[in-house]
């Protein structure tokens, strides 16, 4: 007998409450399961700690806060692993790149090539 695979959770951090809600049909349609939102550094890790979420996407820029900062303190405080962190922007990765090379994540997906897939190439290093 063939079990389904469980869901991929996920937790999703942005400051643009429409994304936020558009982000988490477009994945729940595809399969993960959003566990929480948050619009704040504080906010996600309180979540994260509180709901170990399998994967944690990170707008890099959430108004007056940097995602990189966020996703070092997520590093940092939590232990989370590279391979457990995303971080999403509208600017082009290029834009980050050098960043993005130094940080604790498994890579960087564009929100308008957001998917279930690209997540998932991303955490299998692909």
């Amino acid at each position: 007998m063939i079990r389904d695979a469980v869901p991929l959770r996920c937790l999703i951090v942005d400051d643009n409450a429409g994304f936020l809600h558009s982000a988490r049909l477009l994945l729940e349609r595809e399969g993960i399961t959003v566990v929480a939102v948050a619009s704040t550094g504080d906010d996600a890790l309180r979540k994260a700690e509180t709901l170990g979420p399998d994967v944690v996407l990170v707008d890099i820029d959430l108004g007056g806060e940097s995602g990189f900062d966020v996703v070092g303190r997520l590093h940092c405080r939590l232990g989370t692993s590279p391979s457990s962190v995303i971080l999403i922007s509208t600017h082009a990765e290029d834009d980050f790149a050098d960043l993005i090379a130094t940080t604790p994540v498994a890579g960087f997906i564009s929100k308008s090539h957001l998917s279930a897939g690209s997540i998932q190439r991303l955490r299998r290093g692909c």
